[in-house]
């Protein structure tokens, strides 16, 4: 057999073969067989993915770890940022609502001349009760002006220096108001004992005092009239005494005082002056 007839041979047993794979693989009988030659390799295939994954893992994690950690520190301090706004933004619309309802009490008291002022400062004895203001002689202001919020009366001016002076409180054990029963329409005087707690003594034994009415400032002495103290919470009165005593629930909160107003304008009416 030569050489040409050799190859022949092989070509056409090649062609056979393949005709005859084709014809196994159309009647389905390779599947099995295919299944069986690639299961091996499919399984090599994925342990060499997932080596390769678990590599490029461990060379990439502390370049991504780190990326996490500075995107974690920008995230926080933006989240502190925006809470500090938040912060400041509650701050202006609480001190913008105070400041319109002062404007709306000043101008309902449209007799009195006032200057804002801010606290800047309290006592801490236990036995001095005052506020110190930003406001001082610069401004104007003197001892003995009244001071005022929306909702009543806090104190008067005890100390003045150029840029700031003291406010003693009517919560201080020094301090004394005249002031009026709105309902009984009967006088007495505003004390405070050294825990800061109002009453008013001196009130006519006749006079008819109920539990909830308004007391307010008399007019007389350091004080202009009508200005809310507080209202009346509870009542001693003993028939062999010359005179009732009642407790006071004070109209202003002292412990959340930030903006007053200085009455500049009022001259004190002595008490002396106005008896018989």
């Amino acid at each position: 057999m030569n050489r040409s007839n050799s190859r022949l041979l092989v070509a056409g047993t090649l062609a056979l073969i393949t005709i005859g794979i084709m014809v196994l693989s159309i009647g389905g009988f390779i599947t099995p067989v295919h299944d069986m030659l690639l299961r091996p390799i499919s399984s090599v295939q994925e342990w060499i993915a997932l080596r390769v994954s678990a590599i490029h893992d461990t060379l990439t994690a502390p370049r991504d770890v780190a990326s996490l950690q500075a995107e974690i520190a920008r995230l926080q301090s933006e989240v502190a940022r925006l809470e500090q706004e938040i912060i400041v933004l509650r701050e202006q619309a609480t001190e913008a609502e105070i400041l319109a309802s002062l404007l709306n009490y000043a101008r309902s008291q449209p007799e009195n001349r006032s200057i804002a002022a801010n606290v800047i400062g309290r006592d801490t004895s236990p036995f001095i009760r005052s506020i110190w203001l930003d406001r001082g002689s610069d401004s104007n202001l003197s001892k003995g002006m009244p001071v005022v919020t929306e909702r009543g009366l806090v104190g008067r001016i005890a100390e003045v220096f150029p840029t700031a002076s003291r406010v003693q409180l009517i919560t201080d054990p020094e301090s004394a108001v005249n002031v009026t029963l709105q309902l009984a329409r009967t006088d007495g005087v505003l004390v405070a004992e050294f825990n800061g707690e109002l009453s008013v003594d001196m009130i006519d034994q006749n006079a008819e005092v109920t539990v909830g009415e308004l007391v307010l400032t008399s007019g007389l002495g350091n004080f202009p009239a009508d200005i809310p103290v507080g209202q009346i919470i509870n009542i001693r009165r003993r028939d062999y005494e010359l005179f009732q005593e009642a407790s006071v629930q004070a109209s202003v909160d002292f412990e959340a005082l930030n903006i007053v107003l200085v009455i500049t304008n009022f001259q004190p009416i002595p008490v002396e002056l106005t008896s018989p």
